[in-house]
């Protein structure tokens, strides 16, 4: 595919984009801003786009991990260990946030919905949201690998559910 095949397809999917960006944000501002950042990166890493898949599906990945990105940048996590039963990493609301009112309602709404998910699976992305590699947090845990990549899945997709059903 040339370079004017691959900018007129990644073009044409702009209204695909946009409709995508419903399930992340409701601000017309933000999700310009998504789509706009989404193309960027497209155009800038094409070559990394391999022929043989579904061009639509790698923008709407490279959408989705921007969002993620940019909700990490903008979400704040302290963490302390707790001891309870178990010795553990849990989120504590962090008071260093300056943003507007609504980036605060923003963050206690997701930091609720992480609470939320069982603990099986909330310590191990927690931990990993934290900056542990997988095979930390299955030392520390005592649980293997896999079930730590398994757990950290099942929470992402967890929480991926939840921002849906509010996001409706």
């Amino acid at each position: 595919m040339t370079a004017i095949e691959f900018n007129t397809r990644v073009g044409s999917m702009y209204g695909s984009l946009e409709q995508f960006t419903r399930k992340f944000t409701k601000d017309p501002d933000e999700a310009a801003d998504l789509v706009q950042e989404t193309m960027l990166k497209a155009f800038r890493y094409r070559q990394k786009f391999r022929h043989d898949t579904n061009l639509k599906a790698w923008l709407f990945t490279i959408m989705k991990n921007t969002f993620i990105n940019n909700y990490r940048k903008l979400s704040r996590f302290t963490f302390h260990s707790e001891s309870d039963d178990e010795n553990y990493m849990v989120p504590v609301k962090d008071d260093s946030l300056d943003g507007a009112p609504e980036d605060k309602m923003q963050y206690d709404e997701l930091l609720s919905l992480v609470r939320g998910i069982k603990a099986e699976f909330r310590i191990p992305f927690e931990m990993h949201y934290n900056g542990y590699k997988y095979n930390e947090i299955a030392e520390k845990l005592g649980i293997p690998l896999g079930t730590v990549k398994t757990r950290i899945f099942y929470a992402r997709k967890e929480l991926q559910s939840l921002l849906t059903n509010i996001n409706g």
